[in-house]
């Protein structure tokens, strides 16, 4: 199991709600949460090994949200 962590533009509820579909659908996320309290917003995504940062980004894009690993 690994951890990624991204910068993200999530930044309320709200959003959150808007891309929980994308990530739940991601295969091999076990769990994800995103820290709105913190300026950054970050994302951070408990994944199996396979699971690549782009592919992280590329759902967030698909939802209209910008990630940014760090």
């Amino acid at each position: 199991m690994g951890t990624l962590k991204f910068k993200t533009n999530i930044k309320c509820g709200g959003c959150i709600a808007a891309v929980t579909p994308a990530l739940d659908n991601l295969s091999g996320i076990a769990k994800w949460e995103v820290d709105t309290a913190n300026p950054d917003k970050i994302l951070t995504v408990e994944s199996n090994e396979r699971l690549t940062p782009n592919e992280v980004i590329s759902a967030l894009k698909s939802k209209g949200y910008h990630a940014e690993k760090i």
